[in-house]
């Protein structure tokens, strides 16, 4: 801890790219451990089928059915390691948050440089007119929701199995860890492309992997920490408060 803490007050410009593991404190359960999501099946089917892009357009009555039961959590709220992670932006020290999660709970605890590579919950929208929706609208509506305004399908603003990630979203991920000094990779299993390739971006001093098993990156780590991701972050000092610097221009 105070290794980290230590690596952390020497950087100019952190990044942090999070994974499942840093909402389990929250209650939403993780997709790849032992008692993972992707270790239980539904209806006789696997979450990989069921999350695919194929099976929603083919059966989006059971896709919506799992995805009420087993992906939206309205009830979880930021931990330790969401606060901490908005107290590091704040200060000026977070300067980029790119996470695989689909939540929405960094934004929720304050964080406001997130990319969510896997788009979040929060975000639906009418699959025919485009009208956007509210996390409240999916969760008081039964089977598959409908627009009320020209009847096409409602449909959450995440990234399934068999589709690419938001291009904007990726590039601006990328570019942040490009730019950074200090890259902290925390809760993730690092097994989902194309989210892993934004790690081969990073060109900084300290790459440091919080996470309780080994992943295949360590080799290339400054700092490991084989712990969970809240316990580590609750412990972290966070620096006092920088200027912020002026926006960059960028020239055609």
């Amino acid at each position: 801890m105070d290794a980290l803490s230590k690596v952390i007050d020497s950087t100019k410009k952190l990044v942090f790219f999070g994974g499942a593991g840093v909402s389990t404190a929250a209650g939403i359960p993780d997709f790849r451990s032992e008692n993972g999501l992707f270790r239980k099946t539904f209806a006789g089917l696997t979450p990989e089928m069921i999350l695919s892009v194929s099976f929603y357009t083919m059966h989006p009555d059971i896709f919506f059915e799992y995805y009420r039961q087993f992906l939206v959590h309205p009830e979880a709220k930021p931990g330790k390691a969401h606060q901490k992670l908005a107290a590091l932006e704040k200060n000026g020290l977070l300067t980029g948050l790119v996470t695989q999660n689909i939540d929405g709970l960094h934004r929720k605890a304050g964080n406001r440089l997130v990319y969510e590579l896997h788009g979040s919950i929060e975000d639906n929208a009418c699959q025919d007119c485009g009208k956007s929706f509210p996390l409240s609208f999916m969760l008081n509506q039964k089977g598959v929701p409908r627009c009320p305004i020209c009847g096409g399908v409602v449909r959450p603003q995440i990234t399934l199995y068999g589709e690419a990630p938001d291009h904007y979203v990726m590039t601006g991920a990328c570019r942040e860890i490009a730019r950074c000094d200090t890259l902290i990779v925390a809760g993730t299993s690092l097994l989902v492309e194309p989210a892993r390739s934004c790690l081969s971006y990073f060109r900084g001093r300290n790459l440091v992997v919080i996470n309780q098993e080994k992943t295949d990156i360590e080799e290339q780590a400054s700092l490991v920490i084989h712990e969970d991701i809240e316990t580590v972050m609750e412990n972290v000092i966070v620096p006092p408060a920088r200027p912020v610097p002026p926006p960059e221009r960028y020239w055609l």
